[in-house]
């Protein structure tokens, strides 16, 4: 079973995609294997969490089994939430400019669904500092973070800060990732808490799932990255 926790579907204004749909997505995952993705609406990423969030299940209803749905919460408009046939939630401070560790957000954690929260180095947004902090205060709430850091030189520190935090799992997609540094992540954090994501369709799927299957990682560790940590994560939230 392979399942990619960090996926989208959707048009954004500033950075080409080549192919947003929905079917080129289950083309691509068939050609590679992977059994599920995790997707959130890229209008529910803007302007209109609402409306991407229905798109984002309208989607997941046409391919039954092929896509989970993070639903995205945006803080400054109380985006309604629900409980039911999703796989959680998605954060992404960035584009909302609220830090994660904001009061805004508490609506979210009191759900206790897994978040998938968007993680840069640095930013003041969403720094991993911050998901030690939200850790802290909810440790039973089971908590992704996207990209690791996003940045090579904060790969290393981002798995030191939650390294007591054992409720926040690395989720590893982005441009700047490497299978080497997967490797490396395992070996810091522990295979059980590195989770395997590409980010398309914002990035190509195979150059995402071509770093996990060449990165150098035992058997038993590959399983867990590739898919069996989310499905723990996930349970019963599984498409």
């Amino acid at each position: 079973m392979i399942l990619d926790a960090h996926g989208h579907v959707g048009t954004w204004p500033d950075f080409l995609i080549p192919d947003p749909t929905a079917e080129g997505l289950v083309a691509t995952m068939d050609r590679l294997g992977v059994t599920a993705v995790g997707i959130s609406h890229l209008l529910a990423v803007g302007p209109d969490a609402e409306r991407g969030n229905r798109l984002a299940q309208e989607v997941a209803a046409r391919h039954p089994g092929r896509f989970g749905v993070w639903q995205v919460y945006n803080p400054h408009h109380r985006t309604p939430l629900v409980t039911d046939g999703v796989w959680g939630v998605k954060l992404h401070p960035d584009v909302h400019q609220c830090r994660l560790d904001d009061p805004r957000y508490e609506r979210v954690w009191r759900l206790g669904l897994p978040v998938l929260a968007h993680g840069q180095t640095d930013s003041p947004w969403s720094d991993p500092a911050q998901f030690a902090t939200v850790a802290a205060r909810h440790p039973d709430v089971p908590l992704l973070m996207g990209h690791t850091g996003l940045w090579p030189n904060g790969f290393a520190r981002a798995a030191r800060l939650v390294a007591d935090h054992p409720s926040v799992h690395l989720e590893v997609c982005g441009s700047k990732s490497t299978g080497r540094w997967i490797a490396r992540l395992v070996e810091l954090a522990g295979a059980g808490r590195v989770v395997f994501g590409t980010d398309a369709c914002f990035l190509d799927m195979r150059l995402g799932f071509g770093r996990l299957a060449l990165a150098p990682l035992s058997d038993a560790d590959r399983a867990l990255v590739q898919g069996g940590n989310l499905a723990r994560l996930l349970g019963k939230g599984l498409p």
